[in-house]
């Protein structure tokens, strides 16, 4: 039986989340529990736990899992700007940045790919 967690998006997003999570811990207190760091991790499980709740609905209700898939995209692009504020406040190294924002950019298009193969063919012609 298929499960979310056989999905290389989930597996992806799930890894990510948690480093994302280990990050934080190191930053300011200020911003670690109310501001940036609680931001960025709220965003990044956010993309997971759509993935998660939306896949549950995924034969009986489609159009329910590509709402949550939407959500989870826009979850993975806040994560993705929090990440630069967090490059720009000098919170993380530029090579981490770029790592983490390849790793988001692969995200982004693996639920984007996920959504256009679930999404109902257009009847534009």
């Amino acid at each position: 039986m298929r499960t979310v967690e056989n999905l290389d998006v989930y597996r992806k997003a799930y890894e990510a989340s948690l480093r994302i999570h280990h990050i934080t811990q190191g930053f300011p207190s200020w911003e670690r529990y109310r501001g940036l760091g609680s931001q960025l991790r709220s965003s990044s499980k956010s993309g997971v736990a759509n993935l998660v709740e939306g896949y549950c609905f995924k034969n009986i209700r489609p159009g329910r899992f590509l709402s949550h898939l939407e959500v989870s995209m826009g979850s993975c692009d806040e994560t993705r700007l929090w990440l630069r504020y967090c490059l720009d406040l000098n919170y993380i190294e530029e090579a981490l940045y770029r790592e983490l924002e390849l790793i988001y950019s692969e995200i982004g298009r693996m639920l984007w790919g996920l959504f256009r193969s679930l999404e109902p063919p257009s009847l534009e012609p």
